[in-house]
């Protein structure tokens, strides 16, 4: 039985635009073998950018969530001290507190983490690459990849462009699968 720990932006995609999921991301979410978290860290998060209006829901979170987790059988995965004093050990290859802590939490619970982040690629940590397309060859240390944002990393003089050592991204074999996407049944 595999653990996933769902980033913030894949278990939203998976209601709100599962094309950009890969097919291997579903297959693997949909498996009943397969023990699907959601951390309260992406909880906080989506509530945080609902309130800021970053974030359009159906509903407000506060009902969103909860029925969602239910629907596809996610477990919630609370934030524990050691989870959060985890963060401190981390190397600072970029400063997104919630992605920081889902990855102290997915090494501390010996989880697989489905991101569609390259940011998550640099980390010691197994990855799911679960957004449509390649995982990507190359990875930027710093704040942002190359091209994100307005003036890129050349104008900020930032360090040159890392090539991954190895590609970390795990290759987890579903098993056959009869549920459809968020309709997954719980255990």
């Amino acid at each position: 039985m595999s653990k996933i720990l769902l980033d913030t932006h894949i278990w939203l995609w998976w209601f709100l635009e599962p094309k950009r999921l890969s097919s291997q991301a579903v297959r693997l979410m949909e498996d009943t073998d397969t023990t699907l978290f959601l951390s309260a860290a992406s909880s906080w998060e989506i509530a945080i950018k609902y309130a800021l209006k970053k974030l359009k829901l159906p509903e407000p979170p506060g009902r969103y969530i909860p029925t969602r987790l239910e629907r596809g059988a996610v477990t919630a995965l609370p934030i524990e001290h050691a989870h959060a004093l985890r963060v401190a050990e981390l190397p600072h290859h970029h400063r997104d507190p919630f992605d920081r802590l889902l990855i102290g939490q997915a090494q501390l619970e010996g989880a697989t983490v489905a991101t569609a982040d390259p940011r998550f690629l640099l980390y010691e940590v197994d990855v799911l690459w679960a957004g449509a397309g390649e995982a990507p060859s190359e990875v930027h240390e710093g704040r942002r990849p190359w091209g994100w944002g307005r003036r890129g990393r050349a104008a900020r003089g930032r360090g040159a462009l890392r090539p991954r050592a190895k590609v970390r991204a795990r290759s987890i074999r579903p098993k056959a699968s009869s549920g459809a996407s968020p309709g997954r049944k719980a255990k």
